[in-house]
């Protein structure tokens, strides 16, 4: 039995059919890739691309993959199977030309049963087709966007995903694991065999062993449960995530047919409307973060590393949870957020019956919901980080008693297939009652035309409408016509999800007593009215700020656009060359933007005041478009040259009473907090360079002080990386920040240049980007220019060594460093990206750890 990465090997092209190539049309030539692999973020974008500003100007199109591998003979009557994390979408696999399994979500993980195609003792080949065009509201990229494994089993196995741990008894004193596997026997004869589970702790000690006979039948298949005791349990939460591992071996005699390693945490989740969400027995209140799944210069694919780095950055800027908006999540980020403590709330679907774009899930979902839930589920039944699973998004449905009959299947087949979790549904009441807004505009511009007056324009879709509604669309959200239209699909859920909902929060404590509410999407520039209300009530029990790492696609909602900016000024999104939405707390590359440490202060987190500069260049010029999801126009920063003297706002974000201002020692004002928005204070001064200090004071008293030092004349380019030892596997990555400076280190924010950045040795550069939210510079060249003097290299390794990246940019000396790289844990010093034969020795663990 063996579990064997299947990502080296594959190449790609776009898809030319036989006939299309009969017909005069030339294919275009394979490119060797390692898969989690985006074809689409390496395409060209144009202005007149279908999509738009929704996939941020790239084409749609058609792509395929193929990889030749080895099969012995010797394997000949085991099965086999290819699990996909997720083909991006419609996806077809095809085994030596014969159709072995089609898959047409894009999130889905999915298994294709390949033996029966196989020649054994010969070598074979795979291809996987896809496509993309006009399905998706975001940048959704297309291909075989995350890892590929080869599964081999005996005849009598345990069944892929068949080990699933509960703990549905858990004190201080032990916990109760219960672990149930899915056995089969695909033989031709009767077999009894045996369960062996042995449960060992984060150190590899032994806690828990027990084991059961089980007889199965030919084409039989059995669950056998194991009930062990864990003493003295150390329990998972986002703050101590603490895991446990159960080995599970099935044995024929003394000859092993098969063996699982699975990962688990022992947790209890209980939520009711009087004392919230409680993990463990302790109150959590959720501090989330929407994410959608690029990985910005990455595109589409989900490396494991990347995915992990994600997590890592979110949780060091304050977050204890993430909502996976709005598709079911990789199993790599899953992994991460068990391993680094993060809640999740896993999302299935951004659509139902009712479309949102012209080719999207919707025509397939009554045929594959249940396939999809099935899925998700069966991917996430053992991480413990896993707390919720949202049925959808948004979905107009919800407003109809359709949708509340379909909220309840989705809801109750969630809970046949794993009643451990809480079920919630991202439902924005604007959207639910959108067929009377919509009729309610068209009378409008009916009377308006009429009248002579012209139509009004909103623009963007729904969004759009959002914005341009602006504060009435809170009081359409409370009215009584959504209370009435959104009951049934609201009643079917543990927990209500509500976007932009905060306007119900104190409403429905007094219609709906027991419902339970989780701000599932919030406007982050009103993340200081609706923490406080998270924080008042207790039926209120998180929220899930839009975004919290920018994306791609949905380009420039939150971009401050001026009257005389080139990107689009009046209209809600960036025209081309717009690439990213630019609404994250965090950029493109995971650099912390000033909202960032502002949402930190409101969360208590932070005691340090925070200071941002709005851009001097744009001092005065009339503001066009700022959408709720745009914060300030502000960098972190002291060092303007060329506008000494000139006027700018200075934002300090505190929480305090009152902040002053220093200048190289001299008092430059004082302010108060809370005039604009809570837990800022705003400050007009005039820009000179030195030592800018911000000291907030509470009745009289310093609670804490900061300060920005401007950059001297000289420029230098700094070359710093996240880990300088790298795995020679497929799910490691090492993450290059290129930052302008000058010789003390202080960011030189105002003097961007273009990088050339080359990387040598036993590693490729996988990517290169910068936070530029308007830009037509592509990720996979060799030059980039910085945004707010930051940039950023992904390399890849390719297998063990040394690996050399080297950057230049005019007006700095060349900077150097240097990677090595380590050959796999999981496979031998001379494996071959064709090492994957049918009968090797190997059973390494389910999780894809980075």
């Amino acid at each position: 039995m063996t579990y064997t990465d299947f990502n080296r090997g594959w190449s790609y092209r776009r898809k030319v059919t036989p006939f299309q190539e009969l017909g005069g049309t030339a294919g275009s030539p394979w490119t060797p890739v390692t898969l989690p692999h985006d074809a689409l973020i390496t395409t060209e974008r144009r202005a007149d691309a279908p999509g738009g500003h929704t996939n941020g100007y790239f084409d749609g199109g058609a792509f395929e993959y193929r990889k030749s591998f080895a099969v012995s003979e010797e394997d000949r009557g085991k099965p086999a199977y290819l699990e996909f994390d997720g083909v991006y979408r419609d996806a077809v696999v095809t085994v030596n030309g014969a159709l072995a399994g089609r898959h047409a979500f894009g999130y889905s993980r999915f298994l294709v049963r390949i033996d029966p195609h196989l020649r054994f003792g010969a070598d074979n080949e795979v291809r996987v087709s896809c496509r993309t065009h006009l399905d998706s509201r975001w940048y959704a990229g297309c291909g075989i966007h995350r890892d590929v494994r080869l599964i081999v089993k005996n005849p009598a196995h345990i069944a892929v995903d068949g080990i699933r741990v509960t703990t549905p008894d858990v004190d201080p004193e032990v916990a109760i694991t219960d672990i149930a596997a899915r056995v089969r026997n695909m033989g031709a004869t009767t077999s009894t065999l045996r369960l062996t589970a042995v449960v060992t702790d984060e150190e590899g000690t032994e806690v828990a062993r027990g084991r059961a006979p089980v007889t199965l039948l030919p084409s039989d298949e059995e669950t056998a449960r194991l009930r062990l005791l864990v003493d003295r349990p150390r329990l998972w939460s986002a703050e101590t995530p603490t895991r446990y591992r159960v080995r599970v071996r099935l044995t024929d005699g003394d000859r092993v047919v098969d063996e699982v390693s699975v990962p688990f945490g022992i947790r209890t989740v209980q939520v009711d409307a009087r004392r919230g969400l409680r993990v463990n027995g302790t109150e959590v209140k959720l501090r989330g973060a929407c994410l959608h799944g690029d990985n910005g210069p990455l595109g589409a694919a989900a490396i494991g590393r990347a995915e992990e780095r994600k997590i890592e950055l979110l949780k060091a800027a304050g977050f204890n949870a993430i909502r996976s908006s709005h598709h079911p999540a990789s199993s790599a980020l899953l992994d991460a957020c068990d391993r680094l403590g993060m809640y999740v709330m896993d999302e299935a679907f951004d659509m139902w019956t009712q479309g949102k774009s012209d080719f999207d899930h919707s025509a397939d979902f009554p045929e594959w919901w249940e396939r999809d839930l099935e899925a998700m589920v069966a991917k996430d039944f053992n991480h413990p980080s896993v707390i919720f699973y949202s049925i959808g998004n948004e979905i107009p449905e919800t407003g109809t008693p359709d949708g509340g009959r379909w909220s309840r299947r989705l809801a109750e087949k969630l809970r046949s297939l794993d009643a451990t979790r809480l079920v919630t549904n991202g439902i924005n009441g604007f959207v639910s009652v959108l067929d009377l807004v919509l009729d309610g505009m068209a009378r409008r511009r009916a009377a308006q035309s009429a009248g002579g007056s012209g139509e009004e324009q909103t623009g963007g879709g729904v969004n759009g409408m959002m914005n341009a509604f602006g504060e009435m669309m809170g009081q359409i959200i409370s009215s009584p016509m959504v209370t009435e239209r959104t009951e049934e699909s609201f009643a079917a859920l543990d927990v209500a999800g509500m976007n932009y909902g905060e306007s119900r929060y104190a409403l429905d404590r007094d219609l709906f007593p027991d419902r339970v509410i989780v701000g599932t999407e919030t406007w982050p520039t009103v993340i200081d009215r609706n923490w406080a209300l998270v924080e008042k009530y207790p039926h209120v029990i998180g929220d899930f700020t839009w975004t919290g790492l920018d994306y791609l696609g949905e380009t420039g909602i939150g971009v401050v656009k001026y009257a005389d900016a080139a990107e689009g000024g009046q209209g809600f999104s960036t025209a081309y060359p717009g690439l990213s939405a630019f609404c994250g707390d965090l950029d493109l590359t995971g650099h912390r933007r000033p909202v960032s440490y502002y949402r930190e202060i409101v969360f208590g987190r932070r005691s340090e005041p925070y200071i941002a500069v709005r851009r001097p260049e744009r001092h005065g010029v009339p503001v066009a478009v700022s959408t709720p999801w745009a914060w300030s126009d502000s960098v972190s920063s002291w060092s303007w040259p060329g506008f000494e003297g000139a006027p700018v706002h200075v934002e300090v974000y505190a929480d305090a009473d009152e902040v002053e201002l220093l200048l190289d020692g001299e008092s430059l004002g004082r302010a108060p907090v809370g005039t604009e928005r809570a837990f800022q204070a705003d400050i007009q001064v005039l820009h000179r360079p030195g030592e800018l200090v911000a000291v907030a004071c509470r009745a009289g008293a310093e609670t804490g002080r900061t300060s920005l030092v401007s950059a001297k004349r000289n420029l230098r380019l700094a070359v710093t990386t996240d880990r300088d030892e790298l795995c020679a596997d497929t799910r490691d990555l090492a993450f290059v920040a290129l930052t302008l400076t000058d010789d003390s280190g202080v960011v030189q924010n105002a003097l961007d240049r273009d990088v050339r950045v080359t990387v040598s040795g036993a590693g490729v550069l996988q990517g290169l980007g910068s936070g530029a939210p308007v830009t037509e510079e592509t990720f996979h060249g060799a030059v980039r220019r910085t945004f707010d003097g930051r940039a950023l290299a992904v390399v890849r390794p390719t297998g063990p060594g040394t690996i050399t990246v080297e950057a230049v940019a005019e007006g700095c000396a060349p900077a150097r460093l240097t990677l090595a790289v380590s050959a796999p844990r999981d496979a031998p010093a001379d494996a071959t990206d064709t090492d994957t034969a049918l009968d090797a020795v190997t059973t390494t663990d389910l999780e894809t750890s980075a």
